[in-house]
């Protein structure tokens, strides 16, 4: 006796593998059809197929969108059926995306992190006064907080007037202020606080499930 079997190396590539080989050879088929009466019903009943093989995909928006649209992926965009939401484009699904912006950053103190230029952004956009000088002393205290965090050692508050001068391209000026920040003895031992009750809380979870 002769068996043909068909091996997977020589079947044609799958356009979505999650759906399975019978699934494709339905769309294949459903492509196929002569009538366009036919062909929207088997594509109907092939779309409820692929949201049973997916039900963690019900809880995502436009679900029945997105199986529509790997539906005709699928067939290669040869399927000539009705929708009820629009056919994507071969073009569309190939285009490159276009290339993503570096998000504005204090790139050059980066021990500062991300959100500080985001503080100084939003500091700049308040009308001159009090509540502003609070909150520029406020950025400057935390940009002395997160210095210590790397250098875990002291700084001079005119290097952080200075850099907060650099970030905020001069608009913010307090290098000739005569008030002081937070000092670093300050500043350290509420890191080491906050450290000391983590610390803590996780030694306390790892007792609770030993019992």
């Amino acid at each position: 006796m002769k068996f043909e079997l068909e091996y997977n190396s020589e079947r044609p590539l799958m356009k979505i593998p999650e759906y399975g080989r019978h699934i494709q050879k339905l769309v294949d088929h459903c492509v196929a059809l002569e009538a366009k009466e036919e062909r929207n019903r088997m594509a109907k009943a092939i779309v409820d197929v692929m949201g049973n093989l997916q039900p963690h995909l019900r809880d995502v928006p436009d679900f029945k969108h997105k199986l529509w649209d790997q539906l005709f992926i699928m067939s290669g965009f040869d399927l000539d059926a009705d929708s009820p939401f629009e056919k994507p484009s071969k073009e569309e699904l190939q285009e490159k995306p276009g290339a993503l912006p570096y998000p504005k950053s204090a790139s050059r103190y980066r021990y500062y992190g991300n959100n500080i230029q985001t503080m100084i952004d939003v500091a700049l956009t308040w009308e001159k006064g009090e509540k502003r000088e609070a909150l520029e002393y406020t950025i400057a205290n935390h940009m002395k907080k997160c210095y210590l965090n790397w250098n875990k050692d002291t700084v001079d508050d005119a290097v952080i007037f200075n850099h907060l001068f650099e970030l905020s391209d001069g608009k913010i000026d307090l290098r000739n202020s005569e008030e002081a920040l937070s000092e670093s003895k300050s500043l350290l031992k509420k890191r080491n606080s906050q450290q000391g009750k983590n610390h803590k809380n996780n030694r306390s979870n790892r007792n609770n499930r030993k019992k």
